[in-house]
């Protein structure tokens, strides 16, 4: 078939129409080779992570690492090698971090570039893909529905083409564009094709700084880390007034010198800071990227994953989600006897007619050929705004028609009899598409008006065969799942019920514009039809008005803007470049029974984090409390840094590790903060009391020269059986495993008390029978006083 552009000049006195311009052949590759030795490349790097240099920075310069590095090297210069062993635990656990965001950035880079889009760039004539960092300047691209704009140029072709600047002027009318008009990066096709000259490439275009933003290996909103902020935040405030207490207590009670009273003085600093808190949040999440990176699913911003474990409602759209990109022609219903031939050559032309088709114009293609006599003069691309597409021809016959395909229901009259059979077609979950024949030209706005209806075209769309499932899970999890389709209301919920999802159907047309109205509707119904793309970043608007933690899963431009408003945007790896940069989540094999591996990636991260932020906050009410104490009674510290480094190594360390990356199903749930405190304040009050009474009575039954040591190893028995009775409790639900990491604790603690050299090494060692006995009491009576407390917090606070 042969295309005339819409622009082009017909002779009045010869029938065959005149040339159209000629097509731009783009550069040669001598003019490539030149501009990229002038450097006139876009070679700004599009990263999908952290450099190296910033996950060590962010990883060693802390405030934390500061204060415990500040402290070690004074330890060292005052004290023996193993009160400094809590320097080396720092280090080893900073290094874990960066290996382990290291191996995140690994794998977050290898997807982002199996996820990356190649724009078509057109060299000596020759269309082909290229990367983005290797167009050049004054390169022609070619871009159709779904492209992103990725750097800045001037239009050369348009063909009814629609650009969307909503990402960088807020504005979400789409722009039509002609030749010689400006693109901006950042913008996206939408409706028509064309092709640009880039202008701008490199820093200097805007999409530099939008196409890295977009793809950014980001820490946005979460508030597992910003839970975790605030509570370091009151723990400093309250950690620097201790500690100056300490250290002039400490220094006026000196009985056993200088060097002495400075180890103790940093021993009861060191614990208060839960510097590993930080730390094993960063390893959960980055294992969980590695974890989903496996799966083919490409997170973009860490908090994602948290994020889609805290979603009550998920907005899914139908086409690309629920069901296949592919469609089939399984019907042609001829209207008022129209000639069925006639009919099977426009659809043919049609077909034709659309250098990018979509997925129902594909399916026409594939049913019906191109008629070589038809002669395309203009064409109007479909828009989803719209619901139609249309184009005129010149038959063979020397008659001119224009025809047009779309939504029954956008092209017909209310209570055209057509309507009725495409009602209960809907009813079936077949799609249907009239054509219709036009008695106005294409470019009129009132094209559709007096439109003579001749075909109905039955289309039957492919169920993807993982969406029954992947609802059924979410409705297991009391997540409500919304369909939300620019698709008939009817033929949408007749796809719905084929997967199981029941409940009221609701045409968006009639959809009240009102916020609050809107709510409740949406509330009520569960699959929405007719939507349009403003329609459903509204939708998503309302939803989180009334308190709704919203995700939306959608493939194609009309759910960009819906994706970037949503808490967390799902994006299908087949999607279009618009959704999959400003998606928060990618699934690259295009499976949507992925999303149930992030949820339950997310759900293992935040219920494991809260169980080891128990452990650490608990040390930490302890030892600001002991602190205290030791102030007002004007005692020596009891402790040593290496009494605290084997305790924080034993029941909060190693467990904290392994509890942190187990399997976890616990349903997420919000206020981190108020949940971890209200353990943690009881159990170090009382781990606090129970070892300072101890520590008293120690003092008071050895009375004689020297037994310092003897104090301090009852007093370290008593605190180390309360804080196992803190992870016994953390770690219920017990499993095989569970009991196993509990009890191999204690038995490493056992191991210290009777090997000679390591009683030695962490000056420990229990003097006679009846203080180590009392200890064992002490600590019984605290274990019972935790568990009332634990399940009293459980009754009166309940989650």
């Amino acid at each position: 078939m042969t295309h005339i552009d819409a622009g082009a000049e017909l002779d009045p006195v010869h029938p065959v129409p005149l040339p159209a311009p000629k097509r731009a052949p783009g550069l040669s590759a001598a003019e490539v080779a030149e501009r990229v030795a002038r450097g006139e490349v876009n070679d700004v790097p599009v990263r999908s992570s952290r450099s190296m240099g910033e996950i060590v920075r962010a990883n060693v310069f802390t405030r934390f690492n500061a204060i415990i590095g500040v402290l070690w090297l004074i330890m060292l210069s005052v004290a023996p090698f193993q009160d400094s062993l809590f320097g080396y635990v720092i280090i080893a656990n900073t290094g874990i971090g960066i290996i382990q965001e290291w191996r995140a950035k690994k794998t977050l880079d290898s997807l982002a570039v199996i996820g990356e889009a190649k724009p078509t760039v057109r060299r000596d004539g020759v269309a082909g893909e290229v990367s983005t960092s290797e167009i050049v300047l004054d390169d022609v691209i070619e871009i159709g529905p779904g492209d992103k704009i990725v750097v800045d140029g001037s239009c050369v072709e348009a063909d009814g083409l629609e650009i969307d600047e909503s990402l960088l002027t807020g504005e979400a009318d789409p722009v039509v564009k002609h030749a010689g008009d400006e693109v901006m990066s950042g913008s996206f096709v939408v409706a028509g094709g064309g092709a640009f000259t880039a202008t701008k490439v490199g820093r200097e275009a805007y999409a530099a700084q939008l196409a890295e933003e977009a793809s950014r290996f980001t820490l946005v909103h979460s508030e597992l880390r910003s839970g975790i902020s605030t509570i370091l935040k009151y723990v400093t405030w309250m950690m620097i007034p201790t500690a100056i207490g300490l250290v002039i207590s400490q220094l006026v009670v000196k009985q056993h010198g200088f060097k002495d009273s400075i180890a103790r003085t940093v021993g009861g600093i060191v614990p208060m800071v839960p510097e590993g808190l930080v730390l094993l949040t960063s390893v959960a999440f980055a294992i969980g990227v590695i974890r989903l990176g496996r799966k083919q699913c490409l997170v973009q911003e860490l908090p994602a994953i948290e994020g889609l474990a805290r979603i009550d409602t998920v907005c899914l759209d139908k086409t690309g989600t629920l069901t296949e990109g592919g469609m089939d022609v399984t019907e042609l219903r001829p209207i008022q006897g129209a000639d069925e031939t006639y009919i099977r050559k426009a659809l043919g032309a049609l077909g034709e007619s659309d250098p990018r088709p979509n997925a129902s114009l594909q399916a026409i293609i594939n049913s019906y050929p191109d008629s070589e006599d038809w002669r395309c003069t203009e064409s109007l691309p479909f828009s989803s705004a719209r619901k139609y597409s249309g184009a005129s021809f010149s038959e063979g016959n020397g008659e001119s028609s224009t025809w047009l395909l779309g939504a029954p229901d956008v092209l017909l009259p209310d209570g055209d009899p057509a309507l009725a059979e495409t009602t209960r077609l809907n009813e079936d979950g077949l799609r249907v598409l009239l054509l219709a024949k036009a008695s106005k030209d294409l470019d009129d706005p009132k094209v559709t008006e007096g439109a003579r209806p001749t075909a109905l075209v039955v289309l039957e769309q492919r169920l993807r065969p993982d969406a029954a499932d992947t609802l059924r899970y979410f409705a297991e999890q009391d997540v409500k799942a919304k369909v939300i389709s620019g698709d008939n209301a009817v033929s949408v919920g007749a796809v719905a019920g084929k997967l199981g999802l029941s409940g009221t159907v609701v045409d968006a047309r009639h959809l009240p514009d009102e916020q609050e109205e809107m709510a409740k509707s949406l509330d009520k119904g569960t699959v929405f039809g007719r939507v349009t793309p403003q329609q459903k970043r509204d939708m998503v608007g309302a939803l989180q008005s009334r308190g709704h933690t919203v995700a939306m899963t959608g493939d194609g431009v009309n759910d960009v803007l819906a994706l970037k408003d949503a808490d967390i945007g799902v994006s299908m790896g087949s999607g279009s470049e618009a959704t999959r940069a400003v998606a928060q989540i990618v699934l690259l094999n295009n499976s949507f029974s992925t999303l149930p591996s992030v949820v339950a990636e997310g759900r293992r991260v935040i219920g494991n984090i809260t169980r080891v932020a128990t452990l650490f906050l608990v040390k930490t009410v302890y030892s600001v409390l002991l602190a205290i104490l030791v102030v007002c009674w004007r005692v020596e510290y009891p402790f040593l840094p290496r009494h605290l480094t084997l305790l924080s190594t034993l029941t909060i360390g190693i467990p904290a590790f392994f509890l942190a990356l187990a399997p976890n199903t616990e349903r997420a749930r919000p206020h981190f903060v108020q949940r971890v405190m209200r353990y943690s304040i009881p159990g170090g009050v009382v781990a606090a009391v129970a070892t300072f009474i101890t520590y008293m009575v120690a003092r008071h039954h050895y009375t004689g020269p020297g037994e310092l040591d003897a104090e301090t190893s009852a007093a370290t028995l008593t605190l180390f059986l309360i804080s196992m009775w803190v992870l016994a409790i953390i770690a219920r639900p017990y499993t095989w495993w569970r009991v196993a990491l509990v009890a191999s604790m204690g038995l490493a603690f056992l191991v210290v008390l009777i090997v000679p050299w390591l009683q030695h090494f962490f000056a420990l060692k229990l003097v006679g029978v009846q203080m180590p006995w009392i200890a064992v009491g002490i600590s019984v009576v605290a274990a019972a006083t935790l568990e009332f407390l634990w399940r009293w917090v459980d009754h009166r606070f309940p989650a």
